[in-house]
Order: structure tokens, then C-alpha cells, then sequence
């Protein structure tokens, strides 16, 4: 049998709602942070709470009864805007703004309000309720942010003598300051919204290097790069470029800064000094260089110029001592210093010939072990005065294509220095095909050479000894550097203090005669 239903009584709803009512009341009017209280239709406070209380500074005696325009400024009053948002409520059902309130102390503060219209059943509006939040603090932190954000806005805009501005993520230009239009040439109108890639170089643009930066950035954080850049009218600048990936406090991306700096001026400035001081060194090389060629030219002249006023005075006393045995060796005598001057001459054309990039070849086939064997008889009298001796290593046969004089030339230039460096010491003059390559080498058993010389050997008139302890000109090894580089190979130099040096041309078998200088007649 089912039971019959329970009957309820009014009590049963009204109590619990006068309870909710009670508490909600208690709830609201306990909150300290928020002024929550109502108006009725004309905008006279009906409700106050503590929040209320605390914020505008008025209890509740002191403001229930009373036009809730009282928090306003003069200059809302005045404009009529406590009306206009009651009227908004009315219409819309609720208004939310953010502005300057006044408390009862006078002082002012900032309010977060939101004004709702309260309802009856029917949708009559009985009334409002208002809550109001003091967010002075939080507005003049903002309006501190913004002010510093502007000040450092104005300061960048203004600075010239760098280009400063933003990149979206995109990489379009969108800030652009007084010092990117003094250095770039464009104007802001001229730019925004487009890509930077018109400041790249032809040549870059094809590289894509624009993208290559924005890409490390984003990647690393920060992309450096130090090149040319294009201004408006065409012209180019060294530019020092640094670019920066901007991010949002959770890692996202929002765009690019950019900072630019022209170096053109510095770089041209430290051309000029470079320059200066290349002109400065040349200077002292050339007067170096006429010293010691005066000394070496002269050496050989005045050994000449004695043995033929020798003869001269054999001749005049007596002609009939042409036949005479101090005649014949003043004639050899002579004909050897001749040959020295003809060799110092000759090394100086090379010089000028390499300096215009006029030295020429000529290109034929021969075996290069021959080469190294005529080297060596053609040197034997300076071997033997050296107290050296000379021994070749290698095959009996390497053919290859070079020009014979010159690499003969840089091979007498190598014996000759290991002669006057090494005296009374084993030389080895070698040969050894490398695939497509040969090396030919001469190695000593001298002093060696420091390794603070070592670089600097093969530029002109160097030497890795004082020039007052070894004649010659210095030219030797720059000279054989240069004929073997203009054959497409290398010069090596290894070298141990107390244990000798060895001296290597790589050559390739067959010389290329492409980008070589035009072949012609040999300048011997």
C-alpha cells in the first residue's frame, strides 16, 4: 500500500530563506576589500557595508539616507555622469567603468565600479546595487609602467647614431627611430609593415641571410652579424647588426628587436691607419732593402773593379802580359762577380715582374730528378766552399709539366740558402711522387730556424738571421714561394732549433695553365 504524500508546511520554505537571506547578508556585509551596498530608484544608499566603510571612509549612519553622487568629483557632478550610469543600469541592466572616487576625507582614489539593476518579478527595476574596488595601487603601477614604457620610447626614437626598431614575428618592420632613418636613409611612413630584407645586399637577399638571422634568433635568443648593408639612395655601409627574439613571460614568440650601428667611418678610419702604417713599414723595407743591395751590389762590383785595374796595370807596363797567369784568373774573377750582379739583378726583376703579377711561364715536359742533378753540379763549387755535401734521394725518373728554369731557380735558391745557413753540414735534395702531386724537398742539419721566424721567412727581404752575420737581399725564399704558388702549389718549412730545416714545394704533376699569366719567351 502506498503511502499518502507528506504535506508541507510554509514554515518549511520560509525559515530556510530567511536563513540564506541572514547569511547572505552577514556575507556581504563583513567583505572588507569591496564597498557593496544598494540605491534605491533616485540614487539614495539604502545599504552600506564594512567594505564600503573602509573604503570611502563613511559609516553607515553617516551615508544611508544620502545621494550616492556624494563619492563623485566635482567635474562628474558637474557633467551629470552619476545620472548617466543609473540611466545605462536602467536600460542595459548593468554598467562597468573605471575612474577617480572621492572619500569622505577629501582625498581621491581609483574605483573599479560595476552598477547592476535589481529587478522585481515583474521586471520593474526596484533599485541598484553597486560594488566598488579601490585600485589606486594597480592603476599607478600601470600608469608607471606606462610612463617608463614612454620615456623610453621618446629615448629611443631619438637616439642617432643608432638604428633601433622592432620586428613583428613575421619579420615586418614595425617601430622605426630617428637614428634608423639618419642611418638607413627611409622614413617611418616610408617602412612600417614592411621587411627589412631591402637594407641586404643583393648578394645576401639571394643567400637569404635576413632569414638565417631571424631564425638563430628565434632559435638562441640572439643573432650577430657584421657586413654590408644597402641605404635608401644605394650606397653601402659596414653595419654592426645585432637582432634579439622577444618573447611573452610564457615563451611565445612576439617579435624582433633590432639594433644597428654604421662602422663605416671607423672601418675607413682603421683602413687609413693600416694604411699609414703599411706606408711607414714599406718606407723602412725600401730602406732596408737599399741598404742591403748597395752592400750586396757593391761587393761584387768592387771585387770586379779590382781585378780588371789589376790587369789594367800589368797591361800598361808590359803589353805583352796579356799572356800572364794573374790575368787569366783576374778575367775568371771578374766574369764570377759579373755573374753575381747578373744573379742580384735578375732576382730583383722577379720581384718587380711578381709585385705586377707579369712573371710568366713556360711550360714544358721534363724529368725532375735531372733538374735536381744539374742544381746540384752547377752549385758544387759553393757546396765545396761550404764544406757541405750534397746527396739526392728519389727515383731515377719523374716527369712532369713546369717551367725547368724557374723550378730550377727555386731549387738553387734552396740549396744556396742551406749552403750559406748550414755550412759544413749533410744537405738532402729529394724528390717522391704524391698521386697527382710531387714534393721536392731540401733538408739540413743546421741551427734550424726559431719558431718566431718561421711565418715571416718567405716575405721580402726577411731573413731568420741578422743580415750583418749573411749576405743577400732576402729575396730568395719569397721569389721560390712565388714560383711555386704560380704553378697552382704550396711551400712547406719545417724546422727544429739545433736540428736542422726542411724545405718542401708541393707541386702538381702537371701544372694548369689556367688563370696562369700569358706564356711567352722566357725572361733568361
Amino acid at each position: 500500500m502506498t503511502p499518502p504524500p507528506m504535506k508541507h508546511r510554509a514554515s518549511d520554505v520560509v525559515e530556510p530563506l530567511a536563513k540564506a537571506e541572514t547569511s547572505f547578508k552577514l556575507l556581504v556585509e563583513s567583505v572588507r576589500d569591496y564597498a557593496i551596498y544598494m540605491l534605491d530608484l533616485d540614487g539614495i544608499v539604502v545599504s552600506w557595508n564594512i567594505g564600503a566603510e573602509r573604503i570611502k571612509g563613511y559609516s553607515a549612519e553617516e551615508i544611508i539616507g544620502r545621494h550616492f553622487s556624494l563619492f563623485y568629483t566635482d567635474e562628474d557632478i558637474s557633467v551629470g555622469r552619476p545620472e548617466m550610469k543609473l540611466r545605462i543600469a536602467t536600460e542595459t541592466g548593468r554598467y562597468e567603468e573605471e575612474g577617480w572616487r572621492v572619500r569622505k576625507d577629501g582625498t581621491r582614489f581609483r574605483a573599479h565600479v560595476v552598477v547592476s539593476a535589481l529587478r522585481a518579478p515583474d521586471g520593474r527595476v526596484t533599485g541598484f546595487a553597486k560594488v566598488t574596488q579601490n585600485v589606486t595601487d594597480r592603476w599607478e603601477a600601470e600608469q608607471a609602467l606606462r610612463q617608463s614604457e614612454e620615456r623610453f620610447r621618446v629615448l629611443v626614437e631619438q637616439i642617432r647614431d643608432y638604428a633601433i626598431f622592432m620586428l613583428d614575428p613575421k619579420g615586418r618592420i614595425s617601430t622605426w627611430n630617428l637614428g634608423a632613418q639618419r642611418i638607413k636613409g627611409y622614413k617611418s611612413e616610408e617602412v612600417l609593415g614592411q621587411s627589412p630584407a631591402k637594407f641586404y645586399t643583393p648578394e645576401a637577399q639571394a643567400a637569404g641571410k635576413m632569414q638565417r638571422l631571424l631564425k638563430k634568433a628565434e632559435d638562441v635568443g640572439v643573432a650577430r652579424d657584421i657586413d654590408w648593408r644597402v641605404r635608401k639612395d644605394g650606397s653601402r655601409f659596414w653595419a654592426d647588426v645585432t637582432i634579439t627574439a622577444l618573447r611573452t613571460p610564457n615563451g611565445e614568440l612576439y617579435g624582433y628587436a633590432k639594433v644597428v650601428r654604421d662602422l663605416t667611418e671607423r672601418v675607413e678610419a682603421a683602413a687609413q691607419a693600416r694604411a699609414y702604417e703599411a706606408a711607414q713599414e714599406a718606407i723602412q723595407i725600401r730602406d732596408e732593402f737599399l741598404s742591403i743591395a748597395a752592400h750586396e751590389l757593391r761587393t761584387p762590383l768592387t771585387a770586379a773593379q779590382l781585378h780588371l785595374q789589376g790587369m789594367k796595370r800589368l797591361t800598361t807596363r808590359d803589353p805583352a802580359e796579356w799572356n800572364h797567369p794573374r790575368i787569366s784568373a783576374g778575367v775568371v774573377s771578374a766574369i764570377r762577380s759579373a755573374d753575381r750582379l747578373s744573379e742580384l739583378v735578375e732576382t730583383l726583376l722577379d720581384v718587380s715582374r711578381i709585385a705586377t703579377n707579369k712573371i710568366r711561364l713556360n711550360l714544358m715536359t721534363f724529368d725532375l730528378p735531372t733538374v735536381c742533378q744539374e742544381a746540384i753540379e752547377r752549385l758544387q763549387e759553393m757546396i765545396n766552399e761550404a764544406g757541405c755535401t750534397v746527396r739526392f734521394v728519389g727515383p731515377d725518373r719523374l716527369e712532369g709539366c713546369w717551367d725547368r728554369l724557374r723550378i730550377e731557380q727555386a731549387l738553387i735558391n734552396l740549396i744556396s740558402n742551406a749552403c750559406k745557413y748550414a755550412p759544413n753540414t749533410e744537405i738532402e735534395v729529394g724528390v717522391e711522387k704524391l698521386g697527382e702531386q710531387v714534393r721536392l724537398w731540401v733538408k739540413d742539419t743546421g741551427p734550424g730556424i726559431d719558431n718566431d721566424h718561421l711565418e715571416r721567412i718567405f716575405g721580402r727581404f726577411e731573413r731568420a738571421v741578422s743580415s750583418s752575420h749573411f749576405g743577400g737581399l732576402g729575396l730568395g725564399l719569397y721569389v721560390t714561394q712565388q714560383i711555386v704558388e704560380v704553378h697552382g702549389g704550396t711551400v712547406d718549412v719545417e724546422s727544429t732549433p739545433g736540428e736542422g730545416s726542411s724545405f718542401s714545394l708541393i707541386l702538381p704533376i702537371i701544372t694548369p695553365s689556367e688563370g696562369l699569366p700569358p706564356t711567352g719567351d722566357s725572361p733568361y
